[in-house]
């Protein structure tokens, strides 16, 4: 499937809805059904102990699987998350920019489940995975 929304659209469409997280993502890549973000965290990102918290985790996961969603059927913003399952593998040190490799593993009419993997921008091994359904409007 390709995608009917490439980088500029998608984080054009982030400003838009989203701007009090828009700064923290960037996308890289948009494929057929796939998504690569990444997040430089900040001082706000990190938890006791210096490393990256499992909130901003989570939000990397959650906004890139929301990302791929809305660059494989156009704007939706009213899809939403229904469910979310989490790993956190390995501690992400802070000053490390983080990749979330995003992959569709069903995008149907109305419910949509990816796969997240997240690792540090210049590793390989992985700091979390996640999977997340996301519910789409009945309009859709």
């Amino acid at each position: 499937m390709t995608p009917k929304l490439g980088i500029p659209e998608l984080q054009d469409f982030l400003a838009a809805e989203f701007p009090q997280v828009a700064d923290d993502f960037v996308v890289r890549n948009v494929g057929a059904m796939t998504l690569d973000l990444t997040m430089a965290p900040q001082e706000r990102h990190l938890r006791p102990g210096g490393t990256v918290s499992g909130p901003s985790l989570f939000a990397l996961a959650d906004c890139g699987v929301y990302l791929c969603l809305i660059a494989m059927v156009g704007p939706e913003a009213l899809a939403v998350t229904t469910n979310a399952s989490i790993d956190f593998m390995r501690k992400p040190e802070a000053g490390q920019t983080l990749l979330a490799n995003v992959r569709l593993l069903k995008l149907g009419r109305s419910l949509v489940v990816g796969d997240v993997q997240i690792r540090p921008e210049t590793g390989v091994d992985l700091v979390a995975r996640a999977t997340l359904t996301y519910s789409r409007p009945r309009s859709a």
